[in-house]
């Protein structure tokens, strides 16, 4: 019998691989709003952030959802997806 294999993605906060049931989804849309996507259904463009603050500012200092999404984000956003975001910490 084959085992499944497990889909892998990056956080774009530590940059460590995990599987995707373990991480959650921030996606621009294609109207170009930027939210959390806690069903991984969404459609648009997405990026993968582990469930936690620390992940979530790490990214925000390297500007990697700006890099991944291609445009500035404001504040507001981070702060919206930092209340959205299940904590696990």
């Amino acid at each position: 019998m084959r085992k499944n294999k497990i889909p892998m993605r990056m956080c774009s906060g530590c940059g460590e691989m995990k599987p995707k049931k373990e991480l959650v989804r921030v996606v621009k849309s294609p109207e170009g709003e930027i939210s959390l996507d806690l069903t991984g259904r969404k459609p648009g463009r997405g990026a993968y952030l582990c469930k936690s603050a620390s992940c979530l500012r790490a990214a925000k200092k390297a500007k990697r959802f700006e890099k991944a999404f291609s445009c500035k984000i404001p504040d507001e956003v981070y702060s919206r997806i930092e209340e959205e975001l299940p904590h696990n910490e």
